[in-house]
């Protein structure tokens, strides 16, 4: 690949990995659901992340990204729709936290297969998530002018790679702390601190609308 040493793939990577590790939207989801589902449900979430990212490496890889640049609006829309979504996620952890239920772990079943919540939960946090989508506008940035869509891609893998690796990490760790949530004022902690870390994400993702 005309252009790609491997000094520039290293420095990309520790870049990569200093963002992955960085708790974000999907994060907050990926720990929820292994919380609620177990390292399935986590894990779940995490997949739907991992496509949501190979997506918009796609759209910048089309070209997408000249679009987006032109019509500034559409990035516009896309993060307040990102807000949205995430204050949504946060409204119904406010609502879990002070719903009556004799089973502390209720909600939503994020183990069923058929249901494939975790799924979308993940798919739509980084579809909507602003940091990922500026992430894979600027990636090209980081190629030589001489490196082709090959050499894009493999960055974009990398990443992709990366962060599912992480979030992966992430369920199968909190996956193992459900037995401390069996307890309704432990698991009210729970929902109310994933409330609050999704509402300030939300309120971020729209602090960064109006300043642009």
């Amino acid at each position: 690949m005309s252009g790609v040493t491997l000094s520039l793939i290293l420095s990309y990577v520790s870049v990569t990995f200093l963002l992955v590790i960085t708790p974000g939207a999907s994060t907050a989801v990926v720990i929820r659901s292994a919380l609620v589902g177990g390292s399935r449900g986590g894990v779940t979430t995490a997949a739907g992340a991992a496509v949501a990212n190979s997506l918009h490496a796609v759209a910048v890889g089309l070209g997408v990204s000249l679009l987006l640049q032109r019509l500034p609006w559409v990035l516009l829309a896309i993060r307040l729709a990102g807000a949205g979504y995430l204050g949504w996620l946060s409204i119904a952890s406010f609502r879990r936290a002070w719903r009556p239920s004799s089973n502390p772990l209720s909600g939503l079943d994020t183990t069923s297969p058929r249901d494939g919540s975790a799924f979308r939960q993940g798919l739509m946090t980084n579809l909507l998530n602003p940091p990922i989508i500026t992430f894979y506008l600027v990636l090209p940035t980081f190629l030589p002018p001489s490196a082709g869509l090959l050499a894009f891609g493999l960055l974009a893998a990398i990443h992709v790679s990366m962060a599912f690796v992480v979030h992966t990490a992430w369920a199968v760790s909190f996956a193992r702390l459900r037995d401390v949530f069996t307890r309704r004022s432990a698991r009210r902690a729970l929902d109310i601190g994933a409330g609050v870390a999704l509402l300030l994400f939300a309120g971020w993702t729209v602090s960064k609308v109006w300043s642009a």
